[in-house]
């Protein structure tokens, strides 16, 4: 189906792709900081749940399109570094770009300033890029080039703005899924999204090494495509986006199957949380839960 979407219905996609990482974010960081975390309905931790860095950027990745239609990096490498809250959890890589760009550094300096000149290769550029993908559903090639401008302002390495590139096509096809009205097969989804990325990147091939495990045991799944643990894109994006495919219509069992994988969880939740609200939408059958959403924290008062 070739369509083009008003504005106001690239805002409702993406405020339910925001509403579904931002959950899965707070209820996945509560979930690795306490072994009694239950979520089964009527047993889950009590409220508020916090959301972390996570989330506070995507707020700013969705703001920047809303105020302009597409990504300034100029822009947006300033709002990341304005709004950065400490106690938010970022990480020490994250803080020094920012801390660098806060203080007048040109953000492409910045951002190959990481590891020594090789420039991040973490997972932060794809946690916070759903809702930007199911802003663009009804384009994939403008999901991936504006992730991609999403990416740069902190991630110069190719492997975190792969991991960008394929979050963002994964949310844009989700949400152009739902607008078909049809579940995509898991495998049609995963081979849709490898199409959008650079063949000689690690993220590409975990994508590829996703789509051959479908069905298979989580434990199997972990040991071959990580959790997060080492917080790369490379150990990241390909499980989540298995999670996302296996439970593209069941937003529940997407964010517990990341808790049960552990690792990186608020991470892996928010990631594949964002993907599949993208497609369930916000208090339908499988969508996030009203019950979950209330209970996460209110967003930024800035965020759109």
């Amino acid at each position: 189906m070739s369509f083009t979407l008003f504005v106001d219905a690239r805002l409702a996609l993406a405020r339910d792709s925001l509403a579904g990482l931002s959950t899965g974010d707070a209820l996945g960081e509560r979930s690795a900081s306490s072994a009694s975390v239950d979520l089964a309905e009527g047993a889950l931790p009590p409220a508020p749940w916090r959301w972390t860095d996570d989330t506070e950027m995507a707020c700013s990745v969705l703001a920047a399109l809303v105020d302009g239609g597409d990504i300034d990096r100029d822009r947006l490498a300033l709002a990341f570094a304005e709004r950065r809250d400490p106690r938010r959890g970022y990480g020490d890589g994250a803080t020094e770009i920012l801390r660098l760009i806060h203080g007048g550094t040109p953000w492409p300096l910045a951002a190959a300033s990481a590891f020594d000149g090789q420039g991040s290769c973490g997972n932060g550029a794809a946690m916070r890029v759903g809702p930007l993908g199911a802003y663009f559903a009804d384009s994939t090639a403008r999901a991936a080039a504006q992730a991609r401008a999403s990416a740069e302002v902190t991630h110069a390495h190719p492997e975190g703005i792969a991991g960008a590139v394929a979050v963002a096509v994964a949310a844009a096809l989700a949400a152009r899924s739902r607008l078909d009205g049809h579940r995509p097969a898991p495998e049609r989804l995963l081979a849709g999204i490898a199409a959008a990325l650079d063949s000689g990147t690690e993220v590409h091939r975990s994508v590829n090494r996703a789509a051959g495990l479908l069905g298979r045991p989580l434990a199997r799944v972990v040991a071959a495509l990580g959790n997060g643990s080492r917080v790369t894109a490379q150990d990241t994006v390909g499980f989540t986006l298995w999670v996302a495919a296996t439970h593209l219509d069941d937003y529940p069992a997407a964010i517990r199957t990341c808790v049960r994988a552990g690792g990186d969880v608020d991470t892996t939740a928010a990631i594949a949380g964002s993907v599949v609200a993208a497609h369930t939408g916000v208090g339908t059958p499988g969508g996030v839960p009203e019950p979950w959403l209330a209970a996460r924290e209110p967003l930024p008062p800035w965020a759109p």
